[in-house]
């Protein structure tokens, strides 16, 4: 084994350079440039692919900001509307008390000038009855006082002495 360890062959190294030689011109021909473009495209891919994910998180980052942009405004605005409400409700609130108020004003005036009426009505009805009754018991007292002749002869003069005196 050591006599093939020691001879060197010049030959046989002439052809292998020769070899190598056309190995490497076959591989720089047909393999190098397809693997180092294949290479390049990748490194290429890689580049494009960074690329897009740093717009991507540049894109979600001005999404989130306009998200939480939006919620506030949007905070803002149902702030602004639920304070609009509160303020309409105790608007119609008031405007209720005010209105019924005025109403039971209303209708206390008109039971107070109905009440009046009425009483007024029934003082005239009493009133009337008071003077009928009193008519009518002065036409029975006068009839039996002046039943008798003399009695009436005696009224008519007291009568026409008032009158003369007058």
């Amino acid at each position: 084994m050591e006599a093939l360890i020691n001879q060197f062959s010049y030959g046989l190294f002439f052809w292998q350079i020769i070899i190598l030689l056309i190995v490497i011109f076959i591989l720089g021909k047909f393999a190098w440039k397809p693997i180092i473009n294949a290479l390049e495209d990748r490194e290429k891919g890689i580049s494009d692919a960074l690329a897009s994910a740093e717009k991507a998180k540049l894109e979600m980052t001005r999404l989130t900001n306009e998200n939480e942009q939006l919620l506030k405004e949007a905070r803002v605005e149902r702030d602004e509307i639920l304070k609009e409400a509160k303020e309409l409700k105790d608007k119609i609130v008031s405007e209720a008390k005010h209105e019924a108020q005025e109403s039971s004003k209303r209708i206390l005036e008109q039971a107070k000038i109905e009440i009046e009426e009425q009483k007024n009505l029934a003082l005239a009805a009493v009133k009337n009855q008071v003077s009928s009754l009193s008519l009518d018991i002065a036409r029975k007292v006068l009839t039996k006082e002046f039943a008798d002749q003399d009695k009436q002869e005696a009224f008519v003069a007291d009568l026409v002495k008032d009158v003369k005196l007058n």
